[in-house]
């Protein structure tokens, strides 16, 4: 399965995994719930392919648990906490906002762009895991 498939397919399995949670757990950031949801999946589905390309690049899951652990500590630990509301902030900033998915958006696009220009190492080619 290529890269940009591997990507796709998890990022809509990750999204439909949070889907309950947004629409009936109250996991959004206040918005209307199909704003959250188009919001979350587009950033999720973005965010899958440099995860992806980490993972079959390094022949390993922990570095992708440490990618996922930052962008959760870094977005909704630090950038939520100093970011001032002023009524559309919401719309914007956070895990369920434009800004985040236009962001990741286009690191994805930088991925792909580059993804062919950092060798596969030889252990993570031949390893099974």
């Amino acid at each position: 399965m290529s890269l940009a498939r591997v990507a796709v397919v998890s990022g809509f399995i990750w999204a439909a995994w949070q889907l309950p949670l947004i629409a009936f757990g109250g996991y959004n950031a206040g918005t209307s719930t199909w704003y959250a949801v188009l919001c979350f999946t587009i950033s999720v589905v973005a965010l899958s392919l440099p995860m992806a390309w980490l993972r079959l690049r390094s022949g390993s899951v922990w570095p992708v648990a440490l990618l996922h652990a930052s962008h959760n500590l870094y977005v909704q630990g630090f950038f939520d906490r100093v970011t001032v509301d002023t009524g559309s902030t919401r719309w914007l900033t956070g895990e369920f906002g434009a800004a985040l998915a236009v962001t990741i958006g286009v690191t994805a696009w930088l991925f792909w762009r580059v993804r062919q220009a950092v060798p596969v190492p030889r252990n993570a080619s031949a390893s099974g895991s």
